[in-house]
């Protein structure tokens, strides 16, 4: 396993610690009978925050001092992490604040809003460096960082046990990439369960750092392009989650934003699922080509229901 990867003792500890925050999604099959591949869909759109987030913060939360959680808890994102944390903080009754990029959407913002976080809007570069140096200027509290972290890819990896014990058999598994806590959260468990199961990250096309670090063997920084695809795709990897990524997954599969905005809808029309752009990708991916028993993580389903009427409307 990777250094700084969870292992199966840390993950199987996750499960017990977050059961009272996350629940156990279910798994169910694409209705699409026409597509050579079974296609199955991991639905963390229907955690309490319509997003996995809520398993990494609380982990990670479930790790932390008596002492620290009376500082209150400090995390940076552009909503998905941001909620989960200020959920589990709103149980805790400790104070929660959020440092999230201006070109957060709106959406995201007011559930953050309705959890009783404090949010402090920054420059994206700003909020970037708030990952990098896992504090921000003037603002209290226990940094919780949305994806290097490994009782934050522990919390994650709890998918891996559920999907193995709802399809035994899976041969693939596509999983959103956006900082790699997720993708090798579930990694983390697969290999040592099922190590010959393939698992692939899944990137948008307009915003793919680990395509671009994959291709040249170290990681890249990009200029991403924005799309209604915002919970995934950032401007670069971090070398230890590149690091992890190649010892951990088989490749990375990539999809255009109008494919996405394809998957979304099938998906609502034949499953009635509510995905966001980034839980919409993997399926974007595999669709056309894949012809075995795949899961593809639905990472999250908090989109604006304005951008989803009209991705609907075009449709």
């Amino acid at each position: 396993m990777p250094v700084g990867c969870p292992d199966l003792r840390a993950i199987l500890e996750a499960r017990q610690a977050i059961a009272g925050s996350a629940i156990r999604t279910p798994l169910v099959r694409l209705n699409a009978p026409e597509i050579p591949a079974e296609i199955y869909l991991k639905l963390e759109n229907l955690q309490p925050i319509g997003s996995f987030k809520i398993r990494g913060a609380a982990n990670a939360m479930a790790h932390m001092s008596a002492d620290d959680l009376r500082k209150g808890v400090v995390t940076a994102s552009a909503g998905n992490m941001a909620q989960g944390v200020a959920w589990r903080a709103r149980e805790l009754n400790i104070p929660c604040t959020v440092i999230a990029p201006e070109s957060a959407p709106e959406t995201k913002i007011r559930a953050i809003e309705r959890l009783g976080a404090r949010i402090l809007k920054v420059p994206y570069d700003a909020w970037w460096r708030a990952f990098e140096e896992r504090s921000y200027p003037g603002v209290e509290g226990v940094f919780i960082h949305a994806f290097d972290d490994p009782n934050v890819m522990a919390g994650n990896g709890t998918i891996g046990f559920e999907i193995l014990e709802d399809l035994a058999e899976v041969d693939a598994i596509v999983i959103p990439w956006g900082g790699g806590g997720l993708a090798c959260g579930i990694a983390s468990a697969i290999r040592e369960l099922k190590p010959a199961t393939k698992i692939f990250a899944a990137e948008v096309a307009t915003a793919a750092p680990l395509t671009a670090s994959w291709q040249a063997g170290s990681p890249q920084v990009i200029e991403p392009r924005r799309s209604f695809v915002d919970g995934i795709g950032g401007k670069s990897v971090f070398p230890q989650m590149f690091e992890r990524a190649q010892r951990l997954l088989d490749g990375v599969l990539v999809a255009e934003v109008e494919q996405v905005a394809s998957a979304l809808c099938l998906m609502a029309e034949r499953n009635r699922i509510i995905a966001e752009g980034a839980g919409a990708t993997p399926v974007a991916c595999v669709l056309e080509h894949a012809k075995s028993k795949i899961v593809c993580i639905v990472s999250g389903g908090n989109i604006d229901l304005t951008k989803l009427a009209e991705i609907f409307g075009t449709k």
